[in-house]
């Protein structure tokens, strides 16, 4: 019986365009995105960089935009959070031990809080036991070790706990520790189909 569980947060609760940072970067001048902008990423998302090294990294490749021009394109990938998602959220944890476990950034976090107010994003982050951020933890999905961290934090058996997530590399990892996963496939399902799915 499942008495927990995990949430990714972006295209699960917040809807992302992944293909408008894409577009944004391209308009800079950014010709591919690379490897090398793939481990700046990465070490950003696990907070081994700061914002202004991350932004920086980036210019390198497109030299003729400013920060601000940069930021904004790597912004763009947000767009809302639909309050029925929230509301399904709140009735949910009435009923299960919630946690949030997403790989993202500080700019993203920070311009997630500043669109959608204080108010909106603490009745978010209260649904939950405890929110866990990559760029605070040092680590990052798939990566087994940061779910046996939440697991051994907050005392979850992996069998009674469900990982739910829209990358299949991230559900994968999950379920070799045998926790139970959902692995939402994003435009098709959504996160209020959970009861549907006949999992808990």
């Amino acid at each position: 019986m499942i008495d927990s569980i995990i949430f990714d947060f972006g295209d699960v609760f917040i809807n992302l365009d992944k293909k408008a940072t894409a577009d944004g970067l391209s308009k800079l001048g950014l010709q591919t995105w690379n490897e090398d902008l793939n481990q700046l990423n990465f070490q950003f998302e696990k907070g081994e960089i700061n914002r202004e090294a991350f932004l920086s990294g980036i210019q390198n490749f497109v030299p003729q935009a400013s920060i601000e021009e940069i930021a904004s394109a790597w912004n763009a990938i947000l767009l809302d959070f639909p309050l029925y998602r929230l509301e399904f959220l709140q009735m949910l944890s009435t009923k299960y031990r919630l946690f949030l476990l997403s790989n993202t950034d500080a700019i993203h976090i920070d311009t997630f809080e500043q669109k959608n107010g204080a108010s909106f994003y603490r009745d978010f982050y209260h649904c939950f036991e405890k929110v866990y951020f990559s760029f605070e933890m040092g680590m990052r999905k798939p990566d087994p070790s940061i779910f046996n961290f939440v697991l051994n934090d907050q005392d979850l058996q992996a069998k009674r706990t469900l990982f739910v997530d829209d990358k299949k590399e991230n559900t994968d990892a999950a379920l070799s520790l045998g926790m139970h996963v959902w692995n939402l496939k994003v435009g098709e399902e959504d996160v209020i189909d959970l009861f549907d799915k006949q999992i808990i």
